[in-house]
């Protein structure tokens, strides 16, 4: 007998039962994938980073001598320094995704033709990008072609990818080109959301397009901006296609993941390489909290009409 009198066929067969039952069945596998494939090596490279091991042969327990290893070897985080230029790259994509999608919510003529042509690198393989990129940056290929069509002579043409005065610059335009029309997207599905009746309203007012976006958009979505902020700057620490694609890390352009990279593969040193990880883990995991308590403390959820710091300058004034 089950539950209340109930035999266990009609307990089985109850609405509640089969609710948890199916549930259950949609979660379970899921829920093994992401424990297969995620928790237990990540798990697992916890467990390595304490060790000095090969992929195959004997392992020996250093305990924190990887970690200690990693925040004395110079050229590693020195590598964490190439990730500020994929930080500026992710603001001028930021700003010529926003710039995009403003143009799409006012109607421009053939914009499912440039919508489309603005997401379309993203569906690109990041390797298939990296080689286009590096016969585009080529000596005497596309880019220089291009350069010499307006007059400089070959002569005086940089080189993209040698010059480390420009290389990082020239493989951070890639992941701009790359990721520009996703972030279109994302803020123009935010902008669809706001009502058309209040452009025309503002129309009516006299306001103009910069107004309508100064006033009426950037308010509405100040929270898919931020989150895209974020996002940008945490993607950045972990840029590794451009570089090692391109120029496989060299000439100065080698990110902190391409440096890891070649610490696990080419010199075998997977314990070390695992304490990089999580020690870059742990400053993403830093830099998404201080990000989020700044924006928390200097804009709104996305919905008041002013940001706390214009609330608190407005209060303060007001006791004045």
């Amino acid at each position: 007998m089950g539950k209340e009198g109930k035999t266990f066929k009609e307990w089985f067969g109850s609405r509640k039962v089969q609710r948890y039952l199916v549930i259950f069945t949609f979660m379970f596998l899921p829920l093994l994938l992401l424990l297969m494939f995620t928790y237990i090596p990540f798990g697992k490279m916890i467990q390595f980073s304490f060790y000095n091991m090969k992929y195959i042969g004997k392992r020996t327990f250093v305990g924190w001598k990887n970690y200690i290893e990693v925040f004395n070897r110079p050229e590693i985080f020195k590598s964490l320094l190439v990730s500020v230029y994929y930080m500026l790259g992710g603001f001028v994509q930021l700003a010529l995704a926003l710039f995009f999608a403003t143009m799409m919510v006012f109607k421009v003529k053939g914009e499912s033709v440039f919508k489309a042509a603005m997401f379309f690198p993203y569906l690109i393989s990041g390797i298939a990008i990296g080689f286009i990129f590096k016969f585009f940056y080529a000596r005497g290929y596309v880019l220089d072609s291009i350069v010499a069509m307006f007059g400089v002579a070959p002569e005086n043409i940089p080189m993209w990818l040698q010059d480390t005065k420009i290389n990082n610059i020239s493989l951070a335009a890639t992941s701009v080109w790359r990721y520009t029309g996703q972030n279109m997207i994302l803020f123009l599905g935010a902008m669809m959301s706001v009502d058309s009746d209040l452009y025309e309203a503002a129309s009516l007012d006299g306001a103009n397009k910069w107004h309508q976006f100064k006033y009426i958009i950037l308010p509405s979505i100040k929270s898919i901006v931020v989150l895209n902020i974020i996002l940008s700057i945490s993607g950045s620490l972990s840029a590794f296609e451009p570089p090692y694609v391109i120029t496989n890390g060299t000439m100065g352009t080698g990110t902190y993941f391409v440096m890891m990279n070649r610490i696990a593969h080419e010199n075998q040193k997977v314990g070390l390489a695992s304490a990089m990880a999580i020690v870059l883990l742990i400053i993403i995991i830093i830099f998404t909290v201080l990000q989020k308590l700044f924006f928390a403390y200097v804009f709104d959820n996305g919905t008041d009409d002013e940001s706390k710091a214009a609330a608190r300058k407005r209060k303060k004034q007001a006791k004045q």
